[in-house]
C-alpha cells in the first residue's frame, strides 16, 4: 500500500548541464498540487526569488516526506546521506550520464513524477553499509556507503598489503592496489569496472573485488551481507593507504588499523515509477543486445 507525499524536498546538483529548467518544472508541478516545498541550501540558489524554506543537506530529510533529486547517480548517493537516518523516501530525475538510480527523464515530470505524487509508484529498499576505522581503542571516521567502500593507495600508485576477515573467520592476505566492497546497488559501479559481478538489488549480499592483485588466482567473492567484514592494513606498508565511501574524499588509514564494514540497520527507501524494470535498465545503460 503506497502513501501520498505532502512535503517535498528538492536537491539539484549543477554540473556541465544547466538543471534550472528541470527544477523550475518540478516547482511548478508541486505548487499546482498545493504541496509544501523545502530546498537544500545549495539548491536554493536556483530559487533565490521564491524564498522557499531552506535546510542543510544533512537536515533536509527531517523536514519532508519525499526528496526529489535532480542530477546523476552521484547526486542521489549524496542525497541518500540526508535521507537514510530520517527514513525519507528518495526519487531521482536523471540529468547525469548513466542513471542506474535516477531513472526518470526530465520530460517525464508531468507524467511519471505526477503519478508518484498520486501514490502510484514502487518503493524499493536498498541496504547500506556502516563503516569505521579501528586504531587501537579508537573508532575513527564513521561513515556509510550505499554503493561501495574502496581501499586505495596513497598519492603514489603502489601495492597495499592487507588481510581480510569475514564473520570473524580469516580469509586471506592480499598484495593488491586495493579492495572494493560493494552492495548490489554499487555492483554496477566501480566494482563492475574492476571485474566484479552484477548483483540484483534484491540480494542480501556484498561483493569483495580485489584491485589488480599480485596473486592471479585472487577473484571477486560474494558473501552474505549479514557477515561483518574486517580489512586490516599491514604495518609493513611504506605509506598509509586511503579509504573512500561512495566516492567521497578519501581518508588516510593509519598503518596497523582495521576497517570495519557491516550492514546498516536502516536502508534507503528508493522510489521508482510503476513501469520500472531493473533488467531493462541494465539493457539500456550497459548496451546489451535486445534481440531475442
Amino acid at each position: 500500500m503506497t502513501k501520498k507525499f505532502h512535503t517535498i524536498g528538492l536537491i539539484g546538483r549543477q554540473r556541465k548541464e544547466d538543471i534550472s529548467d528541470t527544477l523550475q518544472a518540478l516547482k511548478k508541478l508541486l505548487l499546482s498540487r498545493k504541496l509544501a516545498i523545502v530546498v537544500e541550501e545549495e539548491t536554493a540558489t536556483f530559487f533565490a526569488a521564491d524564498k522557499l524554506p531552506t535546510y542543510p543537506r544533512d537536515q533536509l530529510g527531517k523536514h519532508c516526506d519525499l526528496i526529489i533529486v535532480v542530477g546523476g547517480d552521484g547526486s542521489l548517493l549524496n542525497a541518500a546521506r540526508a535521507a537514510i537516518e530520517s527514513q525519507t523516501s528518495v526519487l531521482g530525475i536523471n540529468r547525469g550520464r548513466l542513471g542506474f538510480l535516477t531513472d526518470i527523464n526530465p520530460n517525464e515530470i508531468n507524467t511519471k513524477v505526477a503519478a508518484v505524487l498520486d501514490g502510484k509508484y514502487k518503493e524499493e529498499k536498498r541496504f547500506v553499509l556502516d563503516v569505521y576505522i579501528q586504531q587501537g581503542k579508537k573508532k575513527l571516521a564513521p561513515d556509510i556507503a550505499l554503493n561501495d567502500v574502496v581501499l586505495l593507495p596513497g598519492d603514489v600508485a603502489h601495492m597495499i598489503e592487507f588481510s581480510i576477515t569475514i564473520n570473524e573467520q580469516f580469509v586471506c592476505s592480499h598484495r593488491a592496489d586495493g579492495m572494493i566492497a560493494a552492495t548490489p546497488t554499487g555492483s554496477t559501479a566501480y566494482a563492475l569496472s574492476g571485474g566484479g559481478p552484477i548483483l540484483h538489488p534484491s540480494l542480501n549480499a556484498v561483493v569483495l573485488v580485489p584491485m589488480f592483485p599480485h596473486t592471479l588466482s585472487a577473484r571477486p567473492i560474494v558473501i552474505d551481507a549479514g557477515s561483518p567484514i574486517e580489512i586490516t592494513i599491514a604495518e609493513t606498508n611504506e605509506k598509509p593507504p586511503r579509504l573512500s565511501c561512495d566516492g567521497q574524499t578519501p581518508l588516510e588509514i593509519p598503518l596497523g588499523s582495521t576497517i570495519h564494514i557491516a550492514k546498516k540497520g536502516k536502508a534507503l527507501r528508493l522510489i521508482h515509477p510503476t513501469d520500472y524494470n531493473y533488467f531493462e535498465t541494465l539493457r539500456l545503460k550497459l548496451g546489451w543486445n535486445t534481440k531475442l
